[in-house]
């Protein structure tokens, strides 16, 4: 169908899902931020398109709601294999995608009714080398180092999983609250450490193999859930010697499990959901152009 959409999510982080080949627009940052709009638009965290690859079975375009463009997104990857699923073009359950953050392999996980139900993806390798996030620190790794934010001082731990993280802890025993979130999450996103911007993840230890995470998305703002921001934490904690792998990281939208191998790869596993399939109207098409 010509500019149709297919919604779904992960741990309540949602995406849209599209074909640009089916679209009579360009996916434009104004097109996007309008589509993406929650009250204007069909609102969603995010616009996943469908791309053309030369190096893997698909290839992944990852939109931010204010129209910028993400490397990678484990939740986003996860929704995007269930739309291959679902839409048959994709007639195997195991194959690759490429993204502007590496290529990864998914593995789907078929329910009792036929559908993707849950999804396994191996999210490449975790780095601390600043010039992976980019960083400007001048160390040779971004392991427990301070950082000025929000009238704050801090200790962050940064971390590349093919996008950029700056992971902050607390002790265990402590919690860290939603408006410490809205208040640290914007000031560590646009610190002049990081030039291009950061994801950030405020979290606690709560067990030998367990981590809470609160996530602010670069581009996106606070989300329930991050299959990349699961990643990063859970690097970040085995590389502190936090927690061991495999590490369950949960957030407020649930829980992913990830695995963390010794040169620090990382295999997420998660559920997903379809929502809903449908097309946008033309009197909203004609505000897009």
């Amino acid at each position: 169908m010509k500019n149709s959409f297919f919604r779904g999510h992960g741990l309540g982080n949602d995406y849209l899902v599209m074909d640009p080949k089916e679209l009579s627009f360009r996916l434009t940052p104004k097109a996007i931020r309008a589509v993406c709009d929650r009250h204007w638009g069909l609102g969603s965290d995010g616009i996943l398109a469908l791309a053309p690859s030369k190096k893997a079975d698909f290839g992944l375009r990852i939109y931010n709601p204010d129209g910028s463009e993400a490397e990678k997104s484990g939740n986003g990857l996860r929704i995007f294999a269930r739309y291959l699923h679902a839409t048959r073009k994709a007639t195997r359950p195991s194959f690759t995608v490429e993204t502007k953050g590496g290529i990864v392999r998914i593995q789907l996980h078929l329910d009792r009714h036929g559908d993707a139900g849950e999804a396994t993806v191996e999210m490449g390798e975790a780095t601390f080398n600043p010039n992976a996030l980019p960083c400007a620190l001048a160390v040779d790794a971004l392991i427990d180092q301070p950082i000025e934010a929000a009238g704050r001082s801090l200790r962050f731990t940064g971390v590349s999983v093919g996008n950029p993280h700056c992971v902050v802890f607390k002790p265990t025993g402590d919690q860290w609250t939603r408006e410490e979130l809205l208040s640290l999450g914007p000031a560590l996103e646009t610190h002049p450490l990081f030039p291009k911007r950061t994801n950030v993840q405020l979290a606690v230890p709560t067990g030998p193999r367990e981590l809470f995470i609160l996530i602010w998305e670069r581009g996106a703002g606070e989300t329930q859930a991050s299959g990349s921001s699961s990643c990063a934490a859970a690097g970040a904690a085995v590389r502190l010697g936090l927690v061991q792998s495999p590490v369950t990281v949960r957030m407020p939208g649930g829980a992913l499990r990830i695995e963390v191998g010794n040169a620090f790869q990382l295999i997420m596993k998660g559920p997903v959901a379809e929502v809903a399939r449908g097309t946008l109207s033309p009197s909203f098409i004609r505000t897009l152009k």
